[in-house]
């Protein structure tokens, strides 16, 4: 019997029109264009502005679209898997009510929290759904509006984020393609040095936590970094080992877009040039769950049926993970 793998058979994306720049951004902090573009690597970042609008809204598109370029009817999908850590609500999943308003009648559907991890971990638990036969179409949706848990006063957080949603379509084949490998790892000890500080059980919201500004993320940067850079390249350079991959046979490095540091730390430890790398932080900044499924939307056109791909991912908690994944199909 022939091993099913689950293939990538098409992507879907939005962004919110507003461009929130880095002038607009120094108008706001003690900033400048200068620093913001040396140490992040960030010209602007996209903003989701309707008061009306949230992360379901941006996942809904990003589905809509992705629909229409596989020509794949609504009620088909099986599954859907929201990575988001900006949640409509705290319930019911976002998943939930992206389902209900993309029509996905017969779909069910569920929100995976893992921080910029979170479409890496996505992805590998929709494969295996249909690695078991048990689904022939699961949609994974990368979807954060950290606009809305974004402080505007903190210089050392606010040039780092912007909203947007990816969304890819799963598919099973026996061609040796697709998902092929991944590895994803957790560690609780970085839950000190990346997170929100309340607004869960442990520290519900109140009077005294909305004035101490505790809903918006607080980071440690310099930890932060460190670990980024290590784990994510560690990770990295496992799964190519693992596989047999070198730099010469790997096509692209899609790596999560957060710190244009970083990532250049990443490429240099696998040893391949900055052509094999996949970078689009300076038009959209760091989306969590999106920025990995926003740079495959970029890239799309440049890709072809076999290319050897390697997702790569570092987030809060600490997580971290790495997917080698075949690409499916010519543009």
């Amino acid at each position: 019997m022939q091993n099913i793998h689950a293939a990538i058979t098409g992507i879907g994306a939005f962004l919110p029109e507003y461009r929130l720049t880095n002038e607009e951004i120094s108008t706001m902090v003690d900033t400048s264009d200068e620093w913001i573009m040396q140490r992040i690597g960030i010209k602007e970042r996209r903003i989701l502005k309707e008061s009306d609008k949230a992360t379901s809204d941006m996942g809904v598109e990003a589905i809509n679209q992705l629909l229409q370029k596989t020509n794949t009817s609504p009620d088909e999908i099986d599954l859907v898997i929201c990575a988001t850590i900006t949640p409509d609500r705290p319930f019911p999943a976002t998943a939930n009510i992206i389902s209900r308003k993309a029509r996905l009648t017969n779909a069910w559907s569920f929100d995976l929290s893992a921080a910029c991890s979170g479409f890496v971990f996505a992805l590998t638990t929709g494969a295996k759904f249909v690695e078991s036969g048990q689904y022939k179409k699961v949609i994974v949706v990368g979807a954060d509006m950290m606009s809305a848990i974004t402080d505007y006063t903190d210089r050392s957080t606010c040039p780092l984020f912007g909203d947007g949603a990816g969304a890819v379509l799963l598919e099973p084949t026996t061609e040796e393609i697709g998902v092929m490998d991944h590895i994803n790892r957790t560690d609780g000890k970085g839950r000190h040095y990346l997170h929100m500080k309340a607004g869960g059980s442990k520290r519900p919201a109140s009077i005294e936590t909305i004035q101490n500004r505790e809903h918006f993320v607080h980071q440690d940067g310099k930890t932060v970094f460190k670990y980024a850079v290590s784990r994510m390249a560690d990770v990295a350079v496992e799964i190519m080992e693992k596989n047999d991959i070198t730099p010469e046979n790997l096509a692209w490095l899609v790596p999560h877009q957060a710190n244009m540091r970083i990532i250049d730390a990443v490429a240099r430890r696998m040893q391949i040039d900055s052509e094999q790398v996949m970078i689009n932080i300076q038009k959209y900044g760091n989306t969590t769950a999106a920025t990995i499924p926003l740079c495959l939307y970029d890239y799309e056109k440049q890709l072809k049926k076999g290319d050897n791909i390697i997702l790569a991912a570092f987030g809060a908690g600490f997580t971290w993970g790495s997917v080698y994944l075949k690409w499916a199909y010519n543009s």
